[in-house]
């Protein structure tokens, strides 16, 4: 339930401070995609975050909003607005019954609901979009614009405003497209989204989407980085499609195809591609960090703006780093179930800090082995740099989907055996090690001095961000959490299963 606040009685001052809000948010440090804008660190520079809330007495709770009942999407926080993708497990809109993707739109400021993008599901198979799973991926906002990839693994740009502003086009069949094949188009109102393209990943590069697209779009520019989240099909043991690529180029401004990586990777994937790249400048060039379903970590150079027209371009790798070059490269289905050895894969994303990657890699968490391990890797180097790119590595108990946070040369990382780990980002040391009691998907925050984490269990961990380990709070949520935590203009955004809730010093 909402929380009430006496201000809605009050008009005068509620003008006031709305006006002081908006005031506010001109300079404010909004979270308009999964991390810092490039490096991915997901790190913020806020002050005064709780160290403890309570649910139950609304304490520090500036709000919280029901979202679907599958809800496995990190927010996000730009212009004013929060939109997190959730499932139609409870419809907003009576017009939409069933299993969709959806996409929601708030206001930051009392979470009141703005509009959202209703996706039907892919019909046929189940493992092409998963039955409830809704959209997976987090939006990415520039100005008045959202990219998003949907649970149809297609690329949208909507308007931020939603049809508040009107149906602003080019685009304007979005009650058709809101429809399920064979049924009447719904009618559009100012609860819709407003869809200006789109762009159909497998119709449009040829990829074959596997249980549901997890994709952060990175902006450069006039450019979109996108993963395919290229996969395997219903039998896990056949690849559909290996010349698909693994990360593609859009033009922002119309969705045109402008580049693809020429990898080959599709061959080598052993369940899915759910890692989302970064970028940044490495001694005077720039470059794109992706992590492939091949378990590789690549360096791709940064397409220059306005360097492509006409064909599709193909990006030019840098080097590659394989960090289990002993794992199996071919046939890589053969070791399905087998919890001992096998192929890695990468479902994290690369982090950027003082010219080295960070990231999780291991066994996959439905069909791999066990071992997991956090790899720190030099990015300045060029070619084949398997045998000289590790800086360091440090074992992680059993799998790991969580992209690492870095704050004051302390890296911050989840792993699937419910642990948190403190390790010096310089030599791999560890500090510390915290037992979070249950299985963790999401990544950790770091934000005020504070790691912020939830668990699979429903227990939200606030935790000192230092050398010692010191435990501030622990709170049982009401579901599961499977998003990431965001800490942006004051506030503290914590997502579970289904609900949303914003949290702030009282």
């Amino acid at each position: 339930m909402m929380r009430q606040f006496p201000i809605f009685q009050m008009p005068v001052v509620w003008l006031l401070v709305t006006a002081a809000f908006r005031c506010h948010l001109v300079t404010a440090d909004d979270r308009p995609q999964w991390g810092e804008r490039y490096s991915r660190n997901m790190v913020a520079s806020e002050t005064n975050l709780p160290s403890h809330f309570d649910p139950e007495s609304a304490q520090n709770i500036r709000w919280s909003i029901p979202l679907g009942t599958c809800s496995y999407a990190t927010p996000v926080v730009a212009n004013g607005k929060v939109l997190i993708g959730t499932n139609n497990g409870v419809p907003r809109d009576p017009r939409h019954q069933g299993d969709r993707g959806v996409l929601m739109c708030f206001n930051e400021l009392d979470g009141t609901f703005c509009w959202q993008l209703v996706v039907p599901k892919l019909a046929g198979d189940v493992y092409l979009d998963w039955p409830e799973a809704g959209i997976c991926s987090p939006p990415t906002v520039e100005g008045d614009r959202v990219y998003v990839v949907s649970n149809r693994a297609e690329v949208l740009c909507l308007d931020l405003e939603g049809q508040q502003n009107g149906n602003q086009g080019p685009w304007i069949d979005e009650g058709q497209y809101q429809t399920p094949q064979g049924e009447s188009p719904v009618g559009i109102g100012p609860l819709d989204a407003d869809i200006l393209w789109r762009f159909d990943m497998p119709s449009g590069v040829g990829m074959y989407p596997h249980d549901e697209a997890h994709s952060s779009i990175l902006i450069d520019g006039q450019y979109l980085y996108i993963n395919t989240g290229n996969g395997v099909d219903n039998t896990h043991r056949r690849i559909r499609a290996p010349e698909a690529p693994s990360l593609i180029v859009l033009d922002k401004t119309n969705g045109q195809l402008v580049a693809v990586d020429d990898e080959l990777i599709g061959p080598r994937i052993f369940h899915c591609t759910w890692s989302s790249p970064a970028i940044a400048d490495v001694n005077g060039r720039r470059l794109v960090f992706f992590c492939g379903g091949d378990g590789v970590c690549y360096a791709f150079d940064a397409l220059e703006p306005a360097s492509v027209s006409g064909t599709v371009a193909k990006l030019n790798r840098v080097w590659r780093f394989d960090p289990d070059p002993m794992s199996p490269k071919e046939d890589v289905q053969r070791f399905l179930n087998n919890r001992r050895e096998g192929p890695s894969n990468i479902k994290g994303m690369p982090v950027f800090y003082k010219n080295r990657i960070y990231v999780a890699v291991g066994g996959d968490i439905w069909w791999g082995k066990n071992k997991a391990w956090l790899e720190c890797i030099d990015a300045t180097q060029t070619g084949d740099i398997t045998e000289t790119g590790r800086i360091w590595s440090y074992p992680l108990e059993r799998h790991s989907c969580s992209t690492p946070s870095i704050a004051d040369d302390l890296v911050f990382v989840a792993d699937c055996g419910g642990k948190v780990h403190c390790v010096d980002a310089n030599t791999g040391q560890p500090y510390w090690v915290h037992d979070a009691g249950r299985e963790i998907w999401s990544s950790t925050c770091v934000a005020d001095g504070k790691v912020f984490v939830g668990t699979r269990r429903g227990d939200f961990w606030i935790l000192a961000a230092g050398r010692e380990k010191k435990v501030l709070s622990s709170i049982r949520l009401d579901d599961p959490i499977h998003g990431t935590p965001v800490a942006a203009n004051g506030t503290l955004f914590v997502p579970t299963m289904s609900k949303l809730y914003a949290i702030q010093a009282d």
